[in-house]
């Protein structure tokens, strides 16, 4: 049996810098394990679109869509599996997990902040907090994914409070969880930025820091094991993915 190619799903942006930054992390994974077909898909703003990448796949094949998108918001339970679907029985695919929460991904997301300027000590511990700053989804299996990863970055951190944000469709809203902070007593408030790439949702939550942002996580080595990680995880499961559910707003 041929090997599975691994479709990296990004979400688009028309921010330039996001397509470079994928393409840099794609190279991570594939350094990490050569041999493995990788291919990219987009599911919108951005080409090759993913149905154009499930298109250009060989017929009769398989392929595992590894969506780098950190819960489990619409994209993931209803466009992710409606593409699969679409293109079977031409292709069998299977759909990934996104990517949080997940212990590496807090690795990632603190090795940001590090580069950003965060330090250890009893200072920071004592008068620090982090906003973490994600996209945001009306699905509450999303949001609740973004605090267990907020409460495993703040683990991390050695205890320093870790409030989930969100650029959208959610609340608090960065700046909300910004004076939340401070109403707590914290005067250093540093913004983690959990996206993959740069965009709109990335530079807006980064211009609320009152102290330091984090890069967004890009070519990071732990986001590209996460990658290969859930990819893994995919591949032992025997059934294709299932057909999408009608979506009810919520």
């Amino acid at each position: 049996m041929s090997t599975p190619t691994l479709v990296a799903v990004a979400h688009g942006s028309r921010d330039p810098r996001a397509l470079p930054a994928v393409a840099a992390l794609l190279d991570e994974v594939r350094g990490l394990r050569p041999g493995l077909p990788v291919r990219l898909g987009h599911v919108e703003l951005d080409e090759p679109l993913l149905t154009d990448t499930l298109d250009d796949l060989p017929a009769g094949g398989d392929a595992i869509l590894v969506p780098l998108l950190f819960g489990r918001g619409h994209h993931v339970k209803h466009d992710l599996p409606r593409a699969a679907a679409a293109a079977a029985p031409r292709v069998r695919v299977r759909v990934a997990a996104p990517l949080g929460p997940h212990p590496l991904l807090a690795e990632a997301l603190h090795d940001r902040l590090a580069e950003a300027g965060w330090r250890p000590g009893p200072r920071t511990s004592r008068t620090a907090g982090v906003v973490l700053a994600a996209a945001g989804s009306r699905d509450p299996e999303s949001t609740a994914g973004t605090r267990r990863l907020a409460a495993l970055l703040g683990e991390r951190l050695g205890g320093v409070p870790v409030v989930p944000a969100y650029a959208s469709a959610a609340s608090p809203t960065v700046p909300e969880a910004v004076r939340e902070l401070a109403a707590r007593g914290r005067t250093r408030i540093a913004v983690a930025s959990c996206f993959t790439a740069p965009g709109l949702f990335a530079t807006r939550s980064a211009a609320a820091a009152p102290w330091i942002a984090a890069a967004p996580l890009g070519p990071h080595p732990a986001l590209a094991r996460l990658v290969l990680h859930r990819y893994d995880e995919a591949l032992t499961r025997r059934t294709a993915a299932p057909a999408p559910r009608a979506y009810a707003p919520a």
